[in-house]
């Protein structure tokens, strides 16, 4: 998948994973990837570390990954894969029609149109799964949906991603018969209401290391009121 405006490609691994064996062991790397960027910086990273991390031998690092760089990207986008899920599973426990972002088949619901809590409730849970994300999954609270760029390479635009694969998650909420224009606009409101709502949601856990819950309130309010503008 690839953003728009900039939106950067899904990164292609050196080689993938045909066996289930060679599968789990590309997961394995990935887990002790985010389990160690919980405890050192992505400087101190390093593929060594991470393969004794997993239990298998460098080598096994540098089949899938050329470098640490890449194997972060890796990990950026298996978070938002997870992030999609989840959202996806909330929203068929509450109800809430979702399309796979994957396979664009409607999950479920009788609750089209304006019942189920709509696009709002929709968004809630969009709030409550990166919150839910960025307080457990290891490795979260660095990567996210991007990896950490230095200041002397040109910036990479995770939020680009975030923004076309909620619009499509969301796709059943969001109505549709609309024109061209109409659908762009869409397309920029969804970008700025998640660059708005990182912005706000990194503040509340400066606040707070559990997310400030006033923060968080207002930040809804906020995507509610903005969104409105072009969804009612």
């Amino acid at each position: 998948m690839i953003g728009q405006d900039g939106g950067v490609p899904i990164p292609p691994l050196r080689r993938n994973p045909v066996q289930r064996r060679s599968a789990e062991r590309l997961g394995r790397i990935l887990d002790a990837c985010a389990e160690l960027l919980d405890e050192v910086s992505y400087e101190e990273l390093s593929t060594r570390a991470v393969a004794e991390r997993a239990g298998v031998p460098i080598g096994s690092v540098y089949r899938f990954f050329s470098n640490k760089r890449a194997m972060a990207e890796a990990l950026a986008h298996r978070n938002l894969d997870e992030y999609a899920e989840r959202i996806t599973r909330r929203l068929a426990a509450s109800g809430v029609s979702a399309t796979s972002a994957t396979s664009g088949v409607s999950v479920t619901s009788d609750a089209a149109g304006a019942g189920g809590g709509g696009w709002r409730e929709a968004m809630d849970v969009v709030v409550d799964e990166y919150l839910a994300m960025k307080r457990g999954a290891p490795g979260f609270a660095l990567i996210e949906f991007g990896h950490p760029v230095p200041a002397t390479e040109p910036p990479e635009q995770p939020n680009h991603l975030v923004a076309d694969r909620l619009r499509t998650l969301l796709a059943d909420r969001l109505g549709g018969g609309r024109d061209e224009a109409a659908e762009e606009r869409l397309r920029v409101a969804f970008l700025l209401a998640v660059e708005t709502a990182d912005a706000l949601l990194r503040l509340a856990f400066r606040v707070d290391p559990e997310g400030d819950p006033a923060i968080v309130a207002e930040t809804k309010e906020l995507l509610r009121a903005y969104l409105a503008r072009v969804l009612d």
